[in-house]
């Protein structure tokens, strides 16, 4: 479980600061105050992102394992 919540907070950290600083760049372009809007966007965009990579995670990966199940492996099993 440690596990998991320390991939959730190391990729929370890398998705949700490169997808904001992204969009913001593209949507403000780089203004005076850019570094506080992204931080702020960043901030935000990390809280919301966590619960849902812990909740939300684990169900995509066992869809994800249910796509590519190999049928003739299953049979001997």
């Amino acid at each position: 479980m440690r596990q998991k919540i320390a991939f959730a907070l190391i990729m929370g950290v890398i998705t949700t600061g490169i997808i904001s600083f992204t969009l913001i760049s593209i949507n403000i372009g780089f203004v005076a105050n850019f570094l506080v809007i992204w931080l702020k966007s960043w901030g935000m965009a990390y809280f919301v992102v966590i619960p849902a990579i812990l909740i939300i995670g684990p169900q995509v990966q066992k869809w994800v394992g249910t796509m590519f199940q190999d049928p003739v492996t299953e049979e001997f099993e």
